[in-house]
């Protein structure tokens, strides 16, 4: 990522909004979704346990990749997202995937998450990878995850850590703080899915959240801890001095210590 100019850190949403619109139709084409990228991994699956006949809900679902997954184990889902082209996307590719009868899609912003379906409560609300990053709030959004999670359900979160965040680009140097200063504009062109990709929209705002941060919303909302894993591996080839270990798991170089670079949640809404 590199630094962007002449943009307000306070217009984050706009900003984030136009980079995923016109993203979205690029991933949904993509050789790194239709490859398989975007699906559960091994370590969520065994994390969250069988889904067949539970209810799930996926705030900030993007093209609907999870919930495909989930659908696929006999889940009844529901995907949210705030960008309209990437829920049009998530529809057909969950027809492509014959799972269509299972899934519901909505437009809507994470923060009227509560709203948007229509005050439904889900056995297993889940969040996945690159979620969190892009919101200011964790309280707020901590005060959404328990509206939508029933009581004796469960909010399952799986995602980058943020330890990586404060790794530069070309090596293994920190460059940025590990705690929270506000949002950080970045000029991030391409994409992740297609590096190939020509794009017009291509300032973001990304925020810094510690685990801790995250835990501590959860907690002082209700919910109550039952896992928490931290892993040595990242699921997305980020930076090219990354190794590939395992298939589709890529480590810090055999040189250098490992660092968490991922990280799971599983927590209970007390009945």
């Amino acid at each position: 990522m590199s630094a962007a100019a002449d943009h307000d850190a306070s217009e984050w949403r706009d900003l984030n909004h136009a980079w995923w619109d016109e993203r979205a139709p690029i991933h949904v084409e993509s050789l790194f979704y239709r490859s398989g990228g975007g699906g559960l991994e091994d370590f969520e699956r065994e994390d969250i346990g069988p889904v067949d006949g539970l209810s799930v809900v996926h705030p900030q679902c993007h093209i609907g990749t999870d919930m495909i997954s989930l659908a696929k184990g006999g889940a009844s889902t529901v995907g949210m997202d705030f960008s309209a082209a990437a829920i049009e996307g998530a529809a057909r590719l969950a027809e492509h995937n014959g799972v269509g009868e299972r899934t519901e899609w909505l437009v809507s912003d994470v923060y009227d998450s509560t709203a948007a379906v229509g005050g439904r409560e889900f056995d297993l609300v889940y969040t996945g990878m690159g979620a969190l990053c892009w919101l200011p709030d964790m309280d707020r959004w901590a005060a959404q995850m328990w509206a939508l999670c029933r009581p004796g359900g469960h909010l399952y979160i799986s995602e980058f850590h943020p330890m990586q965040d404060q790794l530069h680009d070309d090596d293994t140097r920190f460059e940025r703080s590990y705690f929270p200063t506000g949002g950080d504009l970045f000029d991030e062109p391409g994409s992740y899915a297609d590096k190939e990709a020509t794009t017009a929209e291509n300032v973001i705002v990304d925020f810094i959240h510690p685990v801790s941060e995250v835990v501590t919303a959860l907690l002082a909302v209700g919910f109550v801890l039952r896992l928490f894993r931290e892993f040595p591996f990242t699921a997305y080839a980020r930076w090219p001095w990354l190794e590939e270990r395992e298939e589709g798991l890529w480590y810090m170089p055999d040189d250098r210590p490992d660092i968490p670079l991922m990280y799971s949640l599983l927590l209970d809404r007390p009945s």
